[in-house]
C-alpha cells in the first residue's frame, strides 16, 4: 500500500481576490494540480493513458473549506488514491493544512478513464495493472460528491467557449466552469469568506465555439448552478453550501 503524499503551496498574488484571500477557484486548481502531479510521479497519469488513446476525466468533485488562506500564506495538500470499489470510478482524496499542520480543507474527487475514439468510459479493470502498490486504504476525509438535481435558475448568463477555456482533453477546463458559476453570484456572497462546501458533477463535454448557458438559483444558504451546452443539454451541475 502507498502512503499519503504531501505537496506544498504558497498563496501568490494572482491567486487572491480583492479581499486578499485565496479564491475558491485557485484552491480547487491547486487540488486538481496535485492530482495530476501525484499521478505523474506514480506512473498513472494522463500521458501514460494517452499511449492507448485514453485519458483521465474528472466526473465529480467535493471540496470543503473551513477558511480561505491569505495572500503569501503557505499550506500543504496531502493526497492519496483509494482502492477501486467501482468498475468505472477511481477516487482520489485530499487534505489541506496550514504551515502549523492545522487542517482547513478537504476534498474527494472521482475520475473515470475515457476512450478518445469512442468518447466513452473504460472499465478500470483494463488499467488496474498501473495501480500496483499505488493505493492507500485511508478513508476519504469528507463525504463523497453529492448529486445536484432539480435546479430552477432565476438568473442566466451566456458564455461562448474560447481558446482559454479548453484543456488538453479539448473540452472546457474544470476551473472555467467554477469561474463561470462564481461570476453569477451576488458579490456579497464572496466579500466575507466563510466555511463552505462545493459539489460539482460533470455530465457532458463542452467544446470550443459552443455557447453555454449558466443558470443560478439561491435557496437560503445553498447556491445552485447548472451549465447547459450548445444543444441545451445539462453539461454540469454544482452546489455551494455556505456555512
Amino acid at each position: 500500500m502507498a502512503e499519503k503524499t504531501n505537496y506544498n503551496f504558497s498563496v501568490a498574488p494572482e491567486k487572491v481576490d480583492f479581499m486578499l484571500h485565496a479564491t475558491i477557484e485557485s484552491l480547487c486548481s491547486d487540488i486538481l494540480n496535485v492530482a495530476g502531479v501525484d499521478a505523474k510521479h506514480k506512473g498513472i497519469s494522463a500521458d501514460v493513458l494517452m499511449q492507448q488513446n485514453r485519458s483521465w476525466v474528472l466526473s465529480r468533485l467535493s471540496v470543503e473549506l473551513d477558511r480561505q488562506p491569505k495572500q503569501y500564506e503557505e499550506y500543504g495538500i496531502l493526497t492519496w488514491v483509494n482502492p477501486h470499489t467501482s468498475r468505472l470510478i477511481s477516487t482520489r482524496n485530499f487534505e489541506l493544512s496550514d504551515s502549523e499542520g492545522k487542517q482547513f480543507g478537504r476534498a474527494v474527487s472521482q475520475w473515470c478513464v475515457i476512450d478518445f475514439e469512442k468518447r466513452m468510459p473504460v472499465s478500470l479493470e483494463e488499467v488496474e495493472h498501473l495501480f500496483t502498490d499505488k493505493f492507500c486504504d485511508a478513508p476519504s476525509p469528507c463525504e463523497a460528491p453529492r448529486k445536484v438535481r432539480g435546479i430552477e435558475p432565476s438568473v442566466t448568463r451566456k458564455h461562448e467557449v474560447r481558446y482559454s477555456d479548453i484543456d488538453f482533453n479539448r473540452h472546457v477546463n474544470t476551473m472555467r466552469y467554477i469561474r463561470m458559476m462564481l461570476n453569477t453570484l451576488p458579490i456579497e456572497y464572496l466579500t466575507e469568506p466563510r466555511p463552505l462546501r462545493l459539489d460539482i458533477h460533470f455530465a457532458k463535454e463542452c467544446r470550443l465555439g459552443e455557447v453555454l448557458t449558466i443558470g443560478y438559483e439561491q435557496r437560503e444558504n445553498l447556491s445552485l448552478f447548472e451549465i447547459r451546452n450548445g444543444e441545451d443539454a445539462v453539461a454540469c451541475t454544482a452546489a455551494i453550501e455556505w456555512k
